[in-house]
């Protein structure tokens, strides 16, 4: 359990990830997302679209919209899934804002002739932003709330709302800016969401195994007799057979996995296994590499 100290310092370490994450988003924003007219969604994608429209201030309109959402939050979220909104929603136009001069610093620097070289950056720079802010459990308002209206009310995946509100925007975007700039906000929105999951839940260095065989006492020998790797075997029941066997889950580093496939194959050709990726392991004996891999 958490004592008080150890609370208040995790709260210190996700408002810094906070501020940090927004820091970069919204220089992103003002030095390459907007000069270059790339709507990648959320509410600055449609106060870009305003702007060039009406030439609607962007920062007010995402401070305003997203207060609007706040509300509409609290009504249909409830206070617990809003609360860590407020914070986001009010700190990201602000920092809109504080961060121009250094942006307006910066542009000359960040100008490419290569549109290549700015989806790259964008999708980096914004994936790494965002991927900090939602580690650190927050997020800054806007489009989310919109995301998880859709979840709660249409029963579809936040992951996949979150998609399907973005490349709305995107698409709102094409009478105002062109094929040609949808396809680059569309391809920088795709990166930007690849480096957002890399950031929020890692790169998968491991791999498990799930292997099903009737052979399994003579893989199990085989791992116990060459190598010190962690495995633990799973009483099953077949679905329709009602056949009761046994399955072996079994955790190895990424490096091993063509060698680990092949043990099991050369024991068993036959052998059914399914295998994931795996982002963390926790707890247990440390895994070890194979030593005869």
């Amino acid at each position: 359990m958490k004592t008080k100290k150890s609370k208040r310092q995790s709260l210190i370490i996700e408002l810094s990830l906070l501020i940090l994450g927004v820091f970069i988003v919204s220089v992103t924003y003002n030095t390459l997302i907007i000069p270059n007219d790339i709507v990648v969604g959320g509410t600055t994608g449609i106060g870009i679209i305003f702007n060039k429209l009406f030439g609607w201030n962007i920062k007010l309109f995402v401070l305003i919209s997203g207060i609007i959402l706040l509300f509409i939050s609290f009504i249909f979220l409830g206070y617990k899934k809003t609360g860590r909104t407020i914070i986001g929603t009010l700190l990201y136009p602000l920092m809109l804002a504080i961060t121009l001069p250094l942006s307006e610093y910066l542009a000359p620097y960040l100008k490419f002739d290569d549109f290549i070289v700015i989806i790259i950056l964008s999708g980096t720079f914004l994936g790494l932003g965002f991927g900090l802010i939602y580690k650190a459990r927050f997020t800054t308002g806007g489009i989310d709330v919109v995301m998880q209206l859709i979840n709660k009310y249409l029963k579809v995946p936040e992951g996949k709302a979150s998609k399907i509100a973005n490349m709305a925007v995107v698409l709102v975007a094409l009478p105002v800016n062109g094929i040609k700039s949808v396809v680059y906000s569309a391809i920088t929105l795709i990166y930007e969401e690849i480096v957002t999951n890399k950031i929020t839940i890692g790169i998968s260095d491991s791999k498990v195994f799930f292997v099903y065989t009737r052979r399994i006492d003579d893989i199990r020998d085989a791992l116990v007799r060459n190598g010190k790797v962690g495995f633990t075997i799973i009483p099953t029941v077949g679905g329709y057979s009602h056949y009761k066997g046994e399955m072996l889950m079994c955790v190895i580093s990424t490096s091993n996995y063509y060698a680990f496939k092949q043990i099991v194959l050369d024991i068993d050709p036959n052998a059914f296994f399914v295998i994931n990726d795996v982002y963390e392991v926790n707890g247990g004996y440390k895994r070890q590499h194979l030593p005869f891999l």
